[in-house]
């Protein structure tokens, strides 16, 4: 393998600033709509992976967004890298504390550079992974209000701002497919061709992709339309993976993927990507070390199980089929993974480094594919790092 060419990397996130919301709802929201107010830190805890925290009356000064009732911090998780190790915890932090380029684009550019990433595309982190913050809220006409502000925030300055190097990821209003359409395509025809969903839309209360009526089919046929990519990441679905209630935060970190795994068993037996033969899905965070394994026990029940398994009329060939034709791993430390590439699919994977969070392994993220690829030819080490990435999201800035 030769050099490491510049990475494109499809799952990063972004801090939004103070003032996306306030600068854009009407007035009549101010002091509902989402707003950052500075208060010391409260009782954190952090059972069955669910976390649980509230201002105090005293403490170090963390900075909180508010909206309707909700009170969520900024964490030192939300902005982990730079930070040794032992110091990243569930503590509440400003904007002061953080990295700049958790929040900054120009910052933003500059850590890039320094990790060998030539673009990247950023999910949220208050309105969380596909914008469940805004799908729980009380008033759903201001919770539209609010998707369609950050989105316009996204990619009239976020991206905007990046000469090319931010590549734009949009929210929808998950509770309506029919308004999840509608965004959609109102930001395709500004050149968005990425979207955020949830990986297990009943552990939201929403319908799954097995719905009877098809609910979700006016949002999958929008984005096949526009060739925008259906992105989920692990923990989109509101529920990370774990064992026990007791269990430590370190057991769900270690199955993270297994929320990727079950959806992309989902949808291959749905019949959704035969009914959208162009629609893409991409598999944020999730790794790829599983995919041989769930592709050859999905095409054995498939092919033995056809008389009971209530697929048959559903899915015509082979899942692994589908998985080929549609579906995208997205993976930032695997060697396991990479020595599988063959088994998986060199055209259906991807790369990323995870700026900000604690997972992230920047600044070391070429030195780390250096090790990881060592084996790979060069052809299937640019596919990886940018090549697919490029033709995916339809980067052809980026393609010489």
């Amino acid at each position: 393998m030769g050099a490491i060419p510049p990475i494109v990397s499809v799952d990063d996130h972004v801090v939004e600033p103070a003032t996306v919301w306030q600068d854009r709802l009407p007035h009549k929201y101010a002091d509902v709509g989402p707003r950052i107010v500075r208060a010391p830190m409260g009782e954190i805890t952090f059972v069955g992976g669910k976390l649980t925290v509230k201002p105090g009356s005293e403490g170090d000064p963390t900075d909180w967004w508010y909206y309707e009732e909700l009170r969520r911090p900024l964490l030192r998780l939300d902005a982990a890298v730079g930070v040794p190790r032992e110091e990243v915890t569930m503590k509440g932090v400003t904007y002061e504390d953080m990295r700049p380029g958790a929040y900054q684009v120009k910052p933003r550019l500059e850590d890039m550079d320094v990790n060998h990433i030539e673009a990247s595309l950023c999910f949220p982190t208050f309105p969380r992974f596909c914008g469940q913050t805004f799908s729980e809220a009380s008033d759903k006409e201001l919770a539209v209000l609010c998707v369609q502000a950050y989105n316009d925030w996204m990619v009239d300055e976020w991206c905007a701002e990046s000469s090319g190097r931010l590549i734009p990821l949009c929210l929808i209003p998950l509770w309506d497919a029919e308004l999840a359409a509608a965004e959609v395509r109102r930001n395709a025809e500004r050149g968005v061709r990425a979207v955020c969903f949830s990986e297990i839309p009943p552990f939201l209360g929403l319908p799954s992709v097995h719905d009877p009526s098809n609910y979700w089919d006016p949002f999958f046929a929008a984005c096949a339309e526009t060739a925008t990519v259906v992105n989920m990441h692990i923990g989109s679905s509101s529920k990370m993976p774990s064992t026990s209630a007791d269990a430590p935060p370190a057991v769900g970190s270690t199955l993270t993927h297994t929320n990727a795994t079950f959806s992309v068993v989902d949808f291959l037996f749905s019949g959704v990507l035969v009914r959208f033969p162009t629609l893409n899905l991409a598999y944020s965070e999730g790794q790829i070390g599983w995919i041989p394994y769930i592709l050859e026990r999905a095409d054995t029940v498939w092919e033995e199980n056809r008389g009971w398994g209530g697929v048959a009329d559903k899915v015509p060939e082979p899942p692994s089929t589908y998985f080929r034709r549609q579906i995208y791993g997205c993976f930032f430390d695997d060697a396991h993974g990479l020595r599988s590439v063959d088994d998986i699919g060199v055209d259906n994977i991807t790369y990323e480094s995870d700026y900000p969070h604690s997972d992230s392994t920047w600044p070391h993220t070429k030195e780390i594919a250096e090790r990881q690829m060592a084996h790979l030819d060069d052809d299937t080490c640019h596919k990886i790092v940018r090549g697919n990435a490029i033709k995916l999201f339809g980067l052809t800035h980026l393609a010489p």
